[in-house]
């Protein structure tokens, strides 16, 4: 049921994956770890041992493979904590940069840019179709506290300029995604979405993972763990 609507729809949401008392022992691991952490989170949460731990999971990884085939692997995974202290919001928007082990200036690869050591560049269509996101909900996201809006089918538009996105943005009704804690939101990289700023005090911590079909890419350019 939930492939066919990631297939379709670009998104689907499963609802409790997760007990509280994994999500409770994830939230702690998060908050004791050593990794650096901005304001909204943290970037490159693989290299903690509970979230490697929890991206190989066989309930997330059976998602990933049954969406993008039995090779599928995690790559890269960041912590969203957002709250009244520490809050933001998301214009409309298509998620195209992927970690990259070298820079090679190939057509359709670019703009690059380095975070944290570790080298970017916005991908083309066609290797983003072969990449999905599952959002691991270690509180639950409700109307009120800046959950993921999404434009449904828009992946299947290809790589969208700002002005195409904001056409689309006029033309199509958007779902908001109120996911309970422990639930999971699995999302295709070019479906539009977007997030408003929290409006209540209850924080919305997610653990976005981001898995691929394949480390290695036509072209040669290989995946980064991040």
């Amino acid at each position: 049921m939930w492939k066919e609507a990631i297939d379709q729809q670009g998104f689907a949401v499963i609802h409790t994956l997760f007990s509280q008392a994994e999500t409770s022992l994830l939230i702690h691991d998060l908050t004791e770890s050593g990794i650096h952490r901005s304001w909204a989170g943290m970037r490159h949460a693989l290299r903690q041992p509970s979230v490697a731990a929890l991206a190989k999971d066989q309930r997330l990884l059976e998602i990933a493979r049954d969406t993008l085939g039995p090779q599928a692997f995690p790559f890269r995974a960041t912590l969203f904590d957002k709250s009244l202290d520490t809050n933001w919001l998301v214009v409309w928007h298509q998620d195209t940069a992927l970690p990259l082990l070298e820079r090679r200036d190939l057509p359709g690869w670019g703009p690059w840019s380095m975070k944290e050591g570790i080298t970017y560049a916005h991908a083309p269509a066609d290797a983003l179709s072969q990449v999905m996101a599952v959002r691991v909900h270690l509180d639950a996201s409700s109307v009120g506290n800046g959950p993921l809006r999404i434009l449904p089918a828009t992946h299947t538009l290809g790589l969208l300029s700002d002005e195409a996105i904001e056409k689309v943005v006029s033309q199509t009704q958007s779902v908001e995604c109120a996911v309970p804690l422990g639930g999971v939101l699995a999302m295709r990289p070019l479906v539009v979405h977007a997030s408003s700023k929290s409006r209540i005090a209850a924080p919305r911590r997610v653990l976005h993972i981001e898995y691929a079909a394949t480390s290695r890419f036509d072209n040669g350019l290989e995946l980064a763990l991040a």
